[in-house]
């Protein structure tokens, strides 16, 4: 694997020896950007990789220019690798910068704990994860790109953006919807065109 564009392109990413990790693959990761970029892009942004794997959707994203990337995962094995990705490509002082926050955990244990909010989220969990709709109902996003091996039962309060399967993964890239009164309310992310409520509907499908 590699990082595919931005300051860090090139850089070369290694996949943990864990039970369960399916690294995100380079043409999907670069097709998964590429809708990003058409609903905004990721500079600035702080971002969140649930079930970080090898972390390359997070790296990919400071690479880009995001603001920050929170990586998530059960995993030490995982964690190990994270940090040994993000110091391979030159980033192994971004825990301390502030740039990188590395967590030990199950996504939904820390979600449940933690009041951070991000702009972007990756969900990348292994293909026989049944607990989408908790995540979905829990996770602290204003835009988020799910991977799966079949269509995701999108819970209320989100909108399906796009859906698009490339070989054996479905990416999946959905909206929070803005609340339209009272404190939840919230702006929709600049360059976002309008989602769709409910369920993933229309599926392209094989390669682009």
């Amino acid at each position: 694997m590699r990082v595919i564009a931005g300051e860090l392109r090139g850089r070369r990413l290694a996949a943990p020896d864990a039970a369960g990790v399916r690294p995100t693959g380079d043409r999907v990761r670069e097709a998964m950007f590429d809708v990003l970029f058409s609903l905004g892009g990721v500079e600035g942004r702080r971002v969140l990789d649930l079930f970080a794997g090898s972390g390359a959707l997070g790296i990919e994203a400071l690479s880009r220019g995001a603001a920050s990337a929170t990586f998530v995962d059960r995993s030490a094995e995982v964690v190990a690798a994270v940090r040994r990705n993000l110091a391979s490509v030159g980033l192994g002082g971004a825990e301390s910068d502030g740039v990188a926050t590395v967590v030990r955990a199950t996504a939904e244990s820390w979600i449940a704990g933690s009041a951070a909010r991000f702009d972007i989220a990756f969900c990348d969990p292994p293909y026989d994860y049944e607990g989408w709709g908790a995540l979905l109902a829990a996770l602290p996003a204003d835009l988020a790109v799910l991977e799966s091996r079949r269509p995701v039962e999108v819970t209320d309060g989100w909108g399906v953006v796009r859906s698009r399967r490339y070989g054996g993964t479905l990416v999946t890239v959905i909206r929070a919807e803005p609340a339209t009164t009272g404190a939840g309310a919230r702006d929709p992310l600049p360059g976002a065109v309008p989602a769709v409520s409910g369920r993933a509907g229309h599926v392209h499908g094989g390669e682009p």
